[in-house]
């Protein structure tokens, strides 16, 4: 028989059947679509955390106060001692490197904001003028907070979208005096940036500059130190520096951690590797499924067409062409099932992200290739056992059904 006779053959086997072919194809499918689908929720999950980190800025290193490292309880647990704060001089010193190109401190609180008789409770950042280019924000109108001595004071502000928006209206917001907590500022710039970036919504913030927001929140501590180096190959160098300027400053004691952007995209993206890997494998049981279901019908479709092949082998048919018989028929069965599985997991994952279009849901090439390929591989394997029955049944027994 030639290629094209056995896939004739298996062709009309299965349109001869279709309530047991639709049920074969519905279970390869099913097992596909699940494996395409979570693994592209997977991959997408993965890839917002990366996007996200990544609008924190390039090159960037996040100085903490307080070690990430705990030493157990010593001398200085009862003495009641604590780490050094993290100061806006601390923040000064770490500029006097040539391979720094901005620091910006930080504050963050939460504060009411008031105009005339709107008010509502936002988010306040205080910060410098270096924010704006390391966040890589945009102005919608005005200005961001000049450049000056960051410990100096000014009753300065800008804020987000949405604050312009709900507390001012139709109302022009530039050159208005608002409330900010205790305190009367006013507004220079309206941010232009959109979206959130690690928690914080753009359009719902108010920054102020870094020593009025300290006065603001009653501390002389920095929540933050943001350093952006010149060059990725330059921040193992700027972390020694930052440690060593600390030391020095803190009384020969390291008490701060430093946070490298390449560390934290590291870990995020093994972390959810391994869960996109573990859903995969997950949906990948119901592949295992579809394959037994496949020999089970298989074993019954053999058992149902012994006349058949036993007229095959009365003209003359061999064992291996039997048997080649029986697996084409099952491996169009599993590469339909696996293609029809493959469109389902691609509209599903255009419905979720049509729903969520923050998250960017698509299945990776290696997630669709093992599909297909394990569909195809497990529908041609549990097939074997049957096809080795059909291969040796006697082709007199089975013309007369026995």
């Amino acid at each position: 028989m030639r290629s094209g006779d056995i896939l004739r053959f298996s062709l009309g086997a299965l349109q001869g059947n279709r309530v047991r072919t639709m049920l074969m194809l519905l279970a390869m499918s099913i097992g596909v679509a699940a494996v395409v689908l979570l693994t592209a929720v997977g991959e997408g999950a993965r890839l917002f955390v990366v996007n996200e980190f990544a609008s924190l800025g390039t090159n960037l290193l996040i100085v903490l106060p307080g070690r990430s490292e705990t030493a157990g309880i010593g001398p200085s647990s009862f003495m009641g001692e604590t780490p050094r704060d993290l100061t806006i001089r601390d923040a000064m010193a770490l500029v006097r490197h040539s391979a720094v190109r901005r620091v910006a401190p930080l504050n963050v609180g939460e504060v009411h904001v008031s105009w005339r008789q709107r008010e509502r409770e936002v988010p306040v950042i205080g910060s410098t003028s270096e924010l704006l280019a390391i966040r890589h924000w945009k102005m919608a109108q005005g200005r961001f907070l000049p450049p000056g001595d960051p410990e100096l004071a000014a009753p300065l502000c800008v804020i987000g979208a949405k604050v312009r928006k709900e507390l001012f209206g139709p109302h022009p917001a530039l050159g208005e005096m608002m409330s900010i907590g205790d305190r009367r500022c006013r507004v220079i710039g309206i941010m232009g940036s959109e979206g959130r970036s690690i928690g914080l919504d753009v359009e719902e913030l108010v920054i102020l500059p870094v020593a009025s927001a300290q006065m603001l929140f009653n501390t002389n501590t920095l929540f933050r130190i943001l350093v952006e180096a010149k060059s990725r190959e330059a921040i193992p160098r700027i972390k020694t520096h930052i440690l060593s300027t600390i030391r020095k400053r803190h009384q020969g004691e390291e008490d701060v951690t430093v946070i490298t952007q390449d560390a934290v995209l590291a870990t995020f993206d093994r972390i959810f590797r391994a869960l996109t890997l573990t859903v995969a494998g997950v949906a990948g049981i119901s592949l295992g499924v579809a394959g037994i279901l496949t020999m089970n019908v298989m074993l019954i479709t053999v058992s149902q067409r012994t006349a058949e092949i036993g007229l095959l082998k009365a003209l003359g048919a061999h064992r291996r062409q039997i048997l080649v018989l029986i697996l084409t028929e099952a491996g169009v069965l599993s590469l339909v099932g696996a293609l029809l599985g493959l469109a389902i997991g691609e509209i599903g994952s255009l419905v979720i992200g049509r729903i969520y279009p923050a998250l960017p849901v698509s299945a990776p090439w290696w997630a669709i290739a093992a599909a297909l390929g394990v569909a195809i591989v497990t529908g041609l394997t549990f097939s074997v056992l049957p096809a080795r029955r059909a291969a040796r049944l006697d082709p007199v027994q089975a013309l007369s059904h026995r």
